[in-house]
């Protein structure tokens, strides 16, 4: 399966970006709001300046307690974030999350972000794909 049929499957194609001058506790409530893991950081909600996970978020409450709540998003973003394509098959993209330690991933196309798969997404999608095959394997074994 391709991220394309993910985010075809997916339903939503939005994305939720802030700007990087967002308040940490403004992203804060972003997440809590949309009940999402990440948001990406875009100047023009188009590009991948960073991404502000809740691993983003938990590593700087423990490191600054409470103060970190006003610094912005471009302070505590992930800058150096890995993107997919819509062509890129779910293999791939699992193993580049989870070699990177990571569960979002931006989807370009053409240079611009087009969707966000998560690591559950991909997970799905791949549980679905071995569903299929067993179900095609039975059936052969079958006779069907």
């Amino acid at each position: 399966m391709q991220v394309m049929q993910i985010l075809k499957n997916k339903g939503e194609m939005e994305v939720f970006t802030v700007a990087p001058d967002m308040k940490l506790s403004e992203v804060i409530a972003t997440l809590s709001s949309k009940r999402i893991g990440a948001v990406i950081v875009s100047q023009d909600g188009e590009t991948v300046d960073g991404i502000v996970s809740e691993r983003d978020v938990v590593r700087e409450i423990a490191r600054r307690g409470a103060d970190c709540l006003v610094m912005t998003a471009s302070d505590v973003m992930t800058r150096d974030v890995k993107h997919c394509a819509p062509m890129d098959s779910t293999e791939e993209v699992m193993s580049l999350m989870t070699e990177g330690r990571f569960r979002h991933m931006p989807v370009r196309e053409n240079g611009k972000m087009v969707g966000v798969i998560s690591i559950g997404d991909v997970v799905k999608a791949r549980l679905n794909e071995l569903h299929m095959e067993k179900e095609s394997l039975q059936g052969m074994i079958m006779g069907n």
